[in-house]
């Protein structure tokens, strides 16, 4: 495989909804990183997506997170499952996905992607779940079935190319 296309990305930012966040183990770290992901993303101007699982009871994105881009709102794990997701999704899209939990909604996500041939990347570093062990299960599965697992900082400076690029200061300023 290659590196990121910036061209060709699009960030996918699953359920960093507020009555869940607490309960993730590192919750806030994952927030920083998605955080740092969208930001970049913006200065990139390369789309983003955001999924809220059955905000009713859940409550909306993270105010940190809240303006990254259009929501999809969702009550099954796997967001493949409603239309509005798969609608946003351009076809030759790389997507970078972060966001919890990773067994479950991103996880399922993920391996719906995956089962419609799309390319994605897991950023280890920005998706969360309750404990450890859940987290790296997922992990673990996501990759047996084709995703690629990457950080924050590889899908920034992948994205970025070279130190030449017009905001790599600022981009850069990111990740300190």
């Amino acid at each position: 495989m290659t590196l990121l296309r910036l061209e060709r990305a699009r960030l996918i930012v699953i359920d960093f909804q507020t009555r869940l966040m607490p309960a993730i183990h590192e919750g806030a770290r994952l927030v920083g990183n998605a955080q740092r992901l969208v930001k970049a993303a913006t200065l990139l101007k390369a789309p983003v997506l955001v999924t809220e699982q059955n905000p009713k009871g859940l409550g909306g994105t993270v105010p940190e997170l809240a303006d990254a881009g259009p929501v999809v709102t969702k009550m099954s794990f796997d967001a493949c499952a409603e239309p509005a997701f798969l609608d946003a999704l351009q076809a030759d899209e790389e997507l970078i996905v972060c966001g919890c939990e990773a067994h479950v909604c991103v996880g399922q996500t993920v391996l719906g992607l995956l089962a419609r041939r799309r390319r994605v990347f897991v950023v280890r570093d920005a998706i969360g779940a309750r404990s450890a062990e859940n987290k790296e299960a997922a992990i673990l599965r996501m990759a047996g079935h084709g995703a690629e697992i990457i950080t924050t900082e590889m899908a920034v400076f992948e994205w970025l190319r070279t130190s030449e690029h017009p905001q790599f200061r600022t981009i850069a300023g990111l990740i300190k």
